[in-house]
């Protein structure tokens, strides 16, 4: 079943193309590593899926409703109403934790749940602290963001995506302001949520944890797809003379 069928997505900021003619389908349950270089467009395919960024022209599906589609060679959205139901069937993990400062862990999964899921204060509780056990944080839940490791707060970020349980979670290089420490704690994240089946998408420069964890990779470069494929073929014999110089960058 599918859950995402982006096609033919291309989107620009103001001369500069960043995105052109991208195209790719995820199916339930699967996890897709998105790679390449800063800058080849990842962070903003992830931003137009999860409407924090509006697409130039394209077709985007998610879980069979259209969120827009391409219309004379223009990007036409679904009602306001629609993008708002379509939204709630994806999760956004940032690199950056994206955490309210004021607000306490346990606040901070449980706003949301109230303000978009319309849940009433002890169900949102009960949500986020059974998320917080599962991330072994419940003993962080009256803590506030500045009280927490990075990896901590990260953890409690994908928490509050989960909360508002998503059909798709997307990452956008969630280890990448983490040491390597702590970036274990974050994969070892991921990976149990690949093996309970979560459809995902992870931007990530972690070739190894990604040929590991991955249904199917990409690999981007200056705003196209160059290649893509099943994880091991991807990684262990790229066809692209692109490709090959990316992963063999991480070998060095």
């Amino acid at each position: 079943m599918e859950m995402i069928r982006l096609e033919n997505l291309s989107k620009s900021f103001g001369e500069t193309e960043v995105l052109r003619d991208i195209s790719f389908t995820l199916e339930k349950g699967q996890v897709l590593s998105i790679i390449g270089p800063s800058g080849s467009g990842k962070s903003t395919m992830l931003r137009i899926i999860t409407q924090l960024e509006k697409a130039d022209s394209g077709t985007l599906t998610v879980d069979g409703d259209i969120m827009f589609r391409n219309v004379g060679g223009k990007a036409v959205y679904a009602s306001s109403d629609d993008l708002r139901r379509i939204g709630l069937k994806t999760g956004l993990v940032f690199q950056s934790f994206n955490l309210f400062p004021h607000f306490s862990v346990l606040r901070n999964i449980t706003e949301a749940q109230r303000a978009v899921l319309k849940r009433s204060k002890e169900e949102a509780e009960e949500k986020a602290m059974g998320l917080l056990k599962k991330m072994g944080l419940e003993e962080k839940a009256s803590c506030y963001p500045y009280q927490l490791s990075g990896g901590q707060q990260q953890r409690v970020s994908i928490a509050r995506a989960l909360a508002l349980d998503p059909e798709v979670l997307f990452f956008d290089e969630p280890t990448s302001a983490l040491d390597p420490e702590l970036t274990r704690e974050i994969l070892k994240v991921i990976r149990t949520l690949a093996e309970e089946k979560m459809t995902m998408a992870v931007v990530t420069h972690e070739m190894h944890f990604a040929r590991a964890i991955s249904d199917w990779a990409i690999f981007m470069d200056g705003g196209v797809i160059v290649e893509e494929g099943e994880p091991e073929r991807l990684f262990l014999s790229p066809q692209a003379e692109r490709t090959k110089k990316f992963i063999m960058s991480f070998d060095e």
